[in-house]
C-alpha cells in the first residue's frame, strides 16, 4: 500500500476516487487545487462550495484533507494561455492546458515534496506502470466518458507516479457507488463551465479580458455582408448557432480574418473549409516513444469517434516536433488550435496542436 495525495475538485468523480483507494488500503490525503477563486461580473466561481463539499467527503471517509493554492501559476499557465491563443484566432483546450501545467505538474512536484508517493484524480483513464519505470496511458473501460484526449501531454514520469481508480468504471457506476458509500456528493451534478469558472461560457469569461468591436459577417462565395457580429474572437469554425443571421437555410462558419475582424460563413455543409483530411500539428508530445509504425488512430476533439490515419510526416523545428497525418475520412469543423490526440489501440500515444 502507498501514501497517495488524490485531487479531491468537490464532485463525484473525485470523491469516488478517493473513497476507493481508502477502501484498497492506501494512505490517502485528500488535495483541494485552488486555481481560481475571482468572481467576475454576473459570474460566481463555485470554489468556495466546491472546498466545501471535498473537505465534507474527506471528514466522511476519515482521510486528511488540504488545499494546495496555485492561483498566480494557473493565471500564468492556464488562463493566459487561453486568452492569447484566441485572440490569434485560434480555439484552444484549457482543460488539456491544465492537466499539463496544473494536476500533473504543480500538484505531482507538490505532493511529493509533502511525502506523496503517487498522485490520483478522478479522470476517466487508465495507466500502466512498466517495469522500467515508464508507464503507459490507457483508454477508460467507459469509451464514452473517456479523458485521455484531455491527457496526452502528460509525461511518461507523471504517469508512473499516477493513479487513475476510475478507469474500469462506467459513469454510472461510479453514480451507484457514491450513493452506496452516502457521499456527501453523490447527487451533485458535474459542472458542464469553464474548467476553472463552472458554469460560465466562453464568450462571457472572454469579454471580461478582450476589447472586441463589432464586424460584418460575409458570405464567403458571394462576398455579401450577410449580417453583424460583436467579435470575430468568439466563432469557431463550423459553429452554427449564434450567429443572428435569419431566413432560409442555416450558415456556419468557415472562416475568419482577425486582422479585419471579419467573420465568413456558408450555407453549404459541404464547403471545403469544413472538411480536413489532412491534419498538421504543432508542438507535439509522446508520451513514451514516437510510434514505429505508420499506421494510427486520431481523435480530434473529446468524445469524437476514433479515425484510423497514416502518418505522412515528422519533421523537427527549433520549437518542436510537426507531425502530419491523413485520415482515412474527412473530419468535420477541426479548427486551429485544438488538439489532435493520436492512438494505437487501446494506448494513447500522444499528439499535437492542430495548425
Amino acid at each position: 500500500m502507498a501514501r497517495v495525495f488524490v485531487g479531491m475538485s468537490g464532485g463525484v468523480d473525485s470523491s469516488v476516487a478517493a473513497a476507493l483507494l481508502v477502501e484498497q488500503g492506501h494512505e490517502v490525503t485528500g488535495v483541494y487545487m485552488k486555481n481560481w477563486s475571482e468572481d467576475l461580473p454576473g459570474m460566481h466561481c463555485p470554489w468556495a462550495e466546491d472546498v466545501a463539499d471535498a473537505k465534507r467527503v474527506a471528514v466522511g471517509l476519515g482521510i486528511d484533507f488540504q488545499v494546495f493554492d496555485f492561483q498566480k501559476e494557473y493565471k500564468q499557465n492556464v488562463v493566459d494561455y487561453m486568452i492569447r491563443e484566441y485572440q490569434a484566432g485560434r480555439t484552444p483546450n484549457p482543460d488539456v492546458m491544465c492537466n499539463q501545467e496544473v494536476k500533473f505538474k504543480l500538484f505531482l512536484e507538490a505532493s511529493l515534496a509533502a511525502g506523496a508517493e503517487y498522485i490520483a484524480t478522478g479522470h476517466y483513464a487508465r495507466v500502466e506502470h512498466l517495469a522500467d519505470g515508464a508507464a503507459r496511458l490507457l483508454r477508460a473501460y467507459d469509451d464514452n466518458k473517456d479523458q485521455t484526449y484531455f491527457l496526452y501531454r502528460v509525461t511518461s514520469e507523471a504517469l508512473a507516479k499516477t493513479m487513475f481508480p476510475l478507469g474500469d468504471f462506467t459513469k454510472a457506476e461510479v453514480r451507484k457507488m457514491a450513493k452506496k458509500r452516502d457521499l456527501w456528493t453523490a447527487s451533485k451534478k458535474e459542472s458542464m463551465g469553464i474548467c476553472f469558472v463552472g458554469q460560465v461560457g466562453i464568450r462571457e469569461f472572454l469579454s471580461e479580458y478582450i476589447e472586441t468591436s463589432p464586424g460584418d459577417i460575409i458570405n464567403q462565395q458571394t462576398g455579401a455582408v450577410v449580417g453583424r457580429h460583436d467579435g470575430a474572437i468568439f466563432y469557431t469554425l463550423g459553429q452554427r448557432h449564434g450567429l443572428n443571421v435569419g431566413g432560409g437555410l442555416p450558415y456556419y462558419v468557415v472562416g475568419k480574418d482577425m486582422a479585419k475582424n471579419e467573420v465568413y460563413v456558408s450555407r453549404s455543409i459541404d464547403n471545403t473549409n469544413l472538411w480536413r483530411k489532412e491534419l498538421t500539428m504543432a508542438d507535439v508530445h509522446w508520451i513514451n516513444q514516437p510510434p514505429k509504425v505508420d499506421t494510427c488512430q486520431v481523435r480530434v476533439r473529446h468524445r469524437a469517434l476514433l479515425i484510423d490515419a497514416e502518418i505522412a510526416a515528422r519533421v523537427n523545428y527549433d520549437d518542436g516536433e510537426k507531425v502530419t497525418v491523413v485520415l482515412s475520412e474527412p473530419q468535420r469543423a477541426v479548427a486551429p488550435g485544438q488538439s489532435a490526440v493520436i492512438y494505437d489501440g487501446e494506448e494513447c500515444l500522444g499528439g499535437g496542436i492542430i495548425c
